[in-house]
């Protein structure tokens, strides 16, 4: 392991932002990240996986430890369940395509989501229909204060809707080095009930889907909505779909019928952030070097340079608009870094 002084974070963030870190380490063992957090010169660092959910709003003063463990394994097995434990620096949609080709279900419709494994237990990543928490088994984490390592379950994790403990109470007090997956081996679950993924499949004439079909039908659905973030710098979805009230969805229902939501029980409903953002008018629309992405609105695009106060100023504004129109704060799904 080489610590690394006034290094450039432009290649480790895919909005493209250029920042500095102080000093810089890349850690590939649970072992060497022990060792660089007994180092008092990283006592306040900032831990960066993928780069793919931050937004850095000023340069750092902090240093950086860049957590890029790997490995996939399968731990444990029944008939029917595989534990499959992956490194925290392995990629998210490598670690799917893995399962699909071994045939282990329950991540295929989480394919192409951006970022490395150990940001998705800390996010509780999810598109259509699956959450992590759905297949999630444990996760191993170092803590910060006394590099002792501890084994969180999914009711310790407290997952909410792209969100975890790690984000509340334990923010910024562990580092996620491994997680558990409990996945099938044969009679897969398929979720298949969002309309744009019906439709997909039946575009490729899949009457029988395959965990290989969601994954191949997901994949497809994102790459035509979604930038790639080395031509134009993005963190894909950049606000959270939010949740609101059943009664208040049914108001706005009254004036805009042609709303879409998903309903998530008899008290709460979940409406696309893309679409408000896109009836208050900034899809595809440029403002200076920022934007939302002419195909999907809810991914903040930066066109070229942008700072990342220049992309909030932009994100802050979606806000104020959304809000002003609905009578709905959206929330940022991105982490904010100062």
């Amino acid at each position: 392991m080489r610590v690394q002084k006034d290094v450039s974070l432009k290649a480790y963030n895919t909005f493209g932002v250029t920042v500095r870190t102080p000093l810089f380490a890349e850690v590939k063992t649970s072992l060497e990240l022990q060792a660089v957090l007994k180092d008092m010169r990283f006592n306040d660092a900032f831990i960066l996986g993928g780069g793919s959910n931050v937004l850095f709003l000023d340069q750092l003063s902090k240093p950086v430890i860049k957590v890029s463990i790997s490995g996939i394994r399968v731990i444990e097995e029944d008939d029917h369940i595989a534990i499959v434990s992956v490194g925290a620096g392995v990629v998210w949609h490598d670690l799917v395509m893995w399962c699909v080709a071994n045939n282990l279900g329950g991540i295929e419709n989480l394919s192409l989501i951006p970022g490395l494994v150990g940001a998705a237990p800390i996010q509780n990543i999810g598109a259509y229909g699956v959450e992590l928490r759905d297949v999630f088994h444990n996760a191993i984490g170092i803590g910060r204060l006394d590099g002792a390592s501890k084994i969180f379950t999914a009711q310790d994790c407290a997952f909410g809707y792209r969100d975890s403990v790690f984000k509340n109470e334990l923010k910024d007090r562990y580092v996620i080095t491994t997680i558990r997956l409990a996945l099938t081996k044969k009679n897969h679950e398929l979720h298949l009930a969002y309309g744009a993924l019906q439709d997909t499949l039946a575009q490729q004439k899949v009457e029988q889907p395959t965990i290989a079909d969601v994954a191949r039908a997901v994949t497809r659905i994102r790459r035509s909505k979604l930038p790639d973030p080395e031509k134009l710098g993005n963190a894909g979805s950049f606000f959270k779909n939010p949740i609101v009230k059943t009664k208040k969805l049914q108001n706005l229902m009254l004036e805009y019928p042609e709303m879409p939501s998903y309903t998530i029980d008899e008290n709460f409903s979940k409406i696309p952030a893309g679409w408000l953002i896109e009836q208050a008018g900034f899809k595809g629309k440029i403002s200076g070097k920022v934007g939302m992405h002419a195909k999907q609105a809810l991914v903040l695009v930066n066109h070229g340079g942008a700072s990342g106060k220049e992309l909030w100023s932009h994100a802050q504004e979606v806000m104020k608009q959304v809000h002003s129109a609905f009578g709905i704060e959206l929330e940022p799904e991105v982490n904010l870094i100062n």
